[in-house]
């Protein structure tokens, strides 16, 4: 999404162009969108397959060093890849946690979104961000989630099912 420069393809036609969200953020919101980013930013399938790579590269040295039986390689492959895949998701599920556990407190989440930025105000705080904050996003079945630009490593999750209407 990059919101730099250019011009607007778009004339006022005197509708609204701002949509209102209120919604109540769940730990499987995160999840869902980290799954997504490990699929489809180049950032996000390097952190999901690093591990992997680490796992299968690493059984394969110390096994040519060691002159182990073909059948021990692949049984030790199999295991230490299947083992850092588990590991990898696993890791996504305590981070969808432990940022869940960030918002939580703030409760339900009533946020507008128009062309210039969003305004999102909680229960206990509010927030007004520009869309320039964030590099680019993608959709999920059940989100928008909008990802930090190259110096701000950020997610941010807009679930559809809090889609009110447009302003």
């Amino acid at each position: 999404m990059d919101t730099r420069g250019g011009e607007s393809s778009h004339q006022d036609t005197g509708r609204g162009s701002a949509v209102e969200f209120v919604y109540r953020p769940t730990a499987a919101d995160f999840e869902e969108a980290l799954r997504g980013r490990a699929r489809r930013s180049p950032a996000g399938r390097f952190q999901a397959l690093m591990a992997p790579l680490v796992a299968a590269t690493t059984v394969i040295v110390f096994s040519l060093l060691s002159d182990a039986a073909l059948p021990v390689l692949i049984i030790s492959l199999a295991l230490s890849v299947a083992v850092a895949f588990w590991v990898t998701v696993r890791g996504l599920r305590t981070m969808a946690r432990r940022m869940f556990s960030v918002v939580e407190p703030y409760g339900q989440c009533r946020m507008v979104a128009d062309d210039r930025g969003a305004v999102s105000t909680g229960e206990r705080a509010s927030f007004t961000v520009d869309w320039t904050v964030f590099r680019e996003y993608l959709e999920t079945p059940r989100l928008f989630v909008l990802l930090g630009g190259d110096r701000a490593v950020g997610v941010a999750v807009l679930p559809k099912r809090g889609a009110v209407r447009r302003l």
